[in-house]
């Protein structure tokens, strides 16, 4: 079957698509079936003794560690509740260093000595697994010999039941460590950091005068954006199959430049898969809240609710394979890589952060005088501090080579790690680097000019989407986190760098007072402190501007444009001290997240380098020979015949052809290139040699796309993926 022939099929397959059933039936309320799949608070508390229940609630709600002798109690229970939901499986669920999600399955079930079987789940099963930790990325932390890894029941992060037509399981989050308890995955680093950031958030609400205050803890709020492509052009694109984004491909004659896709009316087939989506979430407990079109075509977002930090970590996991799921059901395929498309909007994952509990809210909320504010603008100005101090580590949480892709364009934040904070914040810091701040920008109304709306207020300030690190009113914004990866990098990052933060002001603030200093004055003097030396993180402005990176550079910022710039901020001696101090990672392991994001940046444009060496070769250019060869055929006809012919097309077409030929010959040679196999080189190889030839490859493909005959081009094309849908 011809190339052509394929694109023509599945174009006739999209316009004959048969949407599935509904998801919600008329017996059904949506809200009736959040979290019914969830072991939550209220299910433990029918189903678990008075004591089990307070002594599981202490360890989720207050950080206390988890009692051992009730893991029986609590397990017995799950697994009734499990077995009534229909599960016959358990699987203890981790998130490794490939940032995607693991899972080992068990069943519930053991043959007993009379040929029956039982249902068996202890309280030591409940709490540890063991499953082979071989083959998992360790970065030097474990010989490759070595297959122990161990799993930890993470309470604070509730189990859930998974659905599968053919049968449920239980599934059970969990940290993953090795023997010596260093940390294999995502999670374990995460709690540990917001214990950290807990423990010296609440030295300062002590400060301010709130007696035993509850634990302090992360928030999360990410929004996912993503791209949904017909799954006939999906399978017939073996980049977009292998490396999630598209290797080849010429531009559309129309692209966003419209701006008609962005917040526009949702494609009716992509409603039914959002609406499926949302159903599977709810039952989840998973908060998804907005659902719209983003800036490209093709692509929309998906934006939950605020939760504690582990848990959205958790849930946008959970997210991710959900969406990949469903998706399929509606003959889609839904692409998280940040930049599927070259010359259209990527997707990021922005990471909205608060601090907080039950009984202050969120710290992050200025109220209408935030000059008056003490205990916000301490808070504030310790993201500030943190920020300006830790930006590469901020850079490097963020950093691989899909990311790559997108970071720096006019389509997501600069590289270069900045804060927002608004006129109204920003006057109110530009007082307090002078002395005492005596006002803030109040709110305004908006002069709409129609009798019959009502009035509507403005916010003090504006919002900024060029900014990395932006407060939006009641949070920070961290928007350069890209839609691939795993929230809890930036996440551990950001607390950890505001335990340090907040453990200098508090010991500051108490030195002082301890002093005889009056508490509001050393206040004061710390926030000037603090400003004058930190300020220079904070910009306002557009962050898109040719101007910024040579400001930026006068302010001392870092301006570490890809993976290999920022990755070696990992293992510099003030970052080791840093996560080693608030017992977050130890020297060990931030080496190990060094190296590991080293093999994945070359794992990756490797990857990438051996497909386009192979479509290029096997696809394009004997699709651009056949056409080349009937041009010749028909010049050499038309001379037969003594008809003068022209020669044009075949020469317009020959210069491609050969630029072709050339470019795979280089990109050849540059794979079979022996760089020593140590992560470094193989990484530094990957950025100067291949992605260079990569790029060749792709320059005289896409010129040939755009001149071989449409029944002759073998590949569906940008046209048909982004707006047949």
């Amino acid at each position: 079957m011809s190339g052509n022939t394929v694109r023509l099929n599945a174009i006739k397959d999209v316009e004959a698509y048969v949407p599935p059933s509904a998801s919600f039936t008329d017996s059904e309320a949506p809200g009736e079936i959040f979290g019914e799949n969830v072991f939550s608070q209220v299910v433990m508390q029918k189903r678990l003794p008075k004591s089990v229940y307070k002594s599981v609630m202490a360890t989720i709600e207050h950080g206390a560690m988890l009692d051992p002798l009730v893991a029986d109690a609590i397990a017995s229970a799950m697994k009734d509740w499990a077995l009534e939901k229909g599960a016959t499986h358990y699987a203890h669920v981790f998130y490794p260093l490939t940032g995607l999600t693991a899972e080992k399955h068990d069943s519930f079930f053991e043959p007993m000595g009379d040929g029956t079987a039982l249902a068996e789940f202890a309280g030591k099963t409940l709490t540890q697994g063991e499953p082979d930790a071989s083959s998992f990325p360790n970065g030097g932390l474990r010989n490759t010999f070595e297959a122990r890894g161990y799993t930890g029941w993470d309470v604070t992060s509730p189990a859930y039941v998974l659905e599968n037509p053919n049968g449920n399981t239980l599934c059970i989050p969990t940290v993953f460590v090795s023997m010596t308890g260093e940390a294999l995955d995502h999670k374990t680093p995460l709690l540990r950091s917001q214990q950290a950031m807990g423990t010296h958030a609440e030295r300062i609400l002590r400060l301010f005068g709130h007696e035993n205050p509850d634990h302090v803890v992360a928030y999360c709020g990410p929004e996912q954006e993503y791209f949904l492509v017909d799954r006939h052009f999906f399978l017939a694109r073996p980049d977009l199959l292998n490396a999630g984004r598209t290797l080849f491909g010429a531009k559309p004659p129309k692209g966003q430049e419209f701006d008609d896709h962005y917040f526009g009316v949702i494609p009716e087939r992509v409603l039914g898969f959002m609406m499926d989506t949302e159903r599977e979430l709810f039952k989840l407990g998973i908060p998804a809240k907005t659902r719209h079109n983003e800036v490209a075509p093709g692509q929309f977002e998906i934006a939950p609710m605020f939760e504690r930090g582990n848990l959205a970590a958790d849930h946008q996991q959970l997210l991710m394979s959900t969406f990949k799921t469903i998706a399929k059901k509606h003959g889609m395929e839904c692409l998280f890589h940040e930049k599927p498309f070259q010359g259209v909007n990527g997707s990021g994952k922005h990471v909205n952060f608060s601090l907080g509990n039950a009984q202050v809210g969120s710290v992050f909320v200025p109220g209408d005088t935030p000059h008056e504010n003490a205990q916000f603008l301490v808070f504030c100005a310790a993201v500030i501090r943190g920020v300006h101090k830790y930006a590469g580590l901020l850079r490097a949480s963020v950093a691989s080579a899909t990311n790559d892709h997108r970071l720096g364009a006019n389509e997501a934040p600069p590289a270069i790690i900045s804060i927002f904070l608004g006129d109204q914040l920003a006057d109110v810091f530009e007082q307090i680097a002078k002395g005492p701040a005596t006002s803030s920008k109040g709110k305004g109304t908006m002069v709409i000019g129609v009798d019959t709306l009502p009035v509507l207020p403005t916010d003090p300030g504006d919002r900024n989407r060029t900014s990395p690190f932006a407060f939006t009113g009641n949070r920070f914004e961290f928007r350069a986190p890209g839609s691939m990866q795993t929230v809890a990098g930036p996440m551990t990052t950001i607390s950890t760098i505001m335990a340090e933060s907040l453990d200098y002001i508090a010991t500051a603030l108490e030195t002082a007072v301890a002093d005889g200093t009056d508490f509001d004055e050393a206040v004061q003097a710390l926030l000037t402190e603090i400003i004058n030396e930190h300020g220079a993180v904070v910009f306002n402005g557009d962050g898109y501007a040719d101007a910024w990176p040579i400001e930026a550079e006068k302010r001392g910022l870092a301006n570490l444009k890809t993976t290999l710039d920022a990755l070696p901020e990992l293992i510099t001696e003030p970052a080791m001290e840093l996560f080693e101090n608030y017992k977050v990672f130890n020297h060990r392991e931030m080496h190990s997240r060094y190296e590991i994001g080293l093999e994945q940046y070359a794992l990756t444009i490797g990857v990438e380098a051996r497909l386009t060496l192979e479509i290029g070769s096997t696809v394009i250019l004997p699709a651009a020979v056949r056409h080349q060869t009937e041009i010749a055929l028909n010049i050499g006809a038309l001379k037969a015949a003594g008809v003068e012919a022209e020669t044009a097309p075949l020469n317009e077409v020959s210069v491609p052809i050969n630029a072709l030929r050339s470019a795979l010959a280089t990109l050849k040679d540059a794979l079979a290139t022996d760089t020593g196999h140590e992560a470094l080189g193989e990484a530094e190889h990957a950025r100067d040699a291949l992605l260079p030839a990569m790029a060749a490859v792709r320059l005289a493909a896409d010129a040939l796309e755009e001149i071989v005959a449409d029944d002759l081009w073998p590949l569906p094309t940008y046209q048909e993926m982004l707006f047949i849908l």
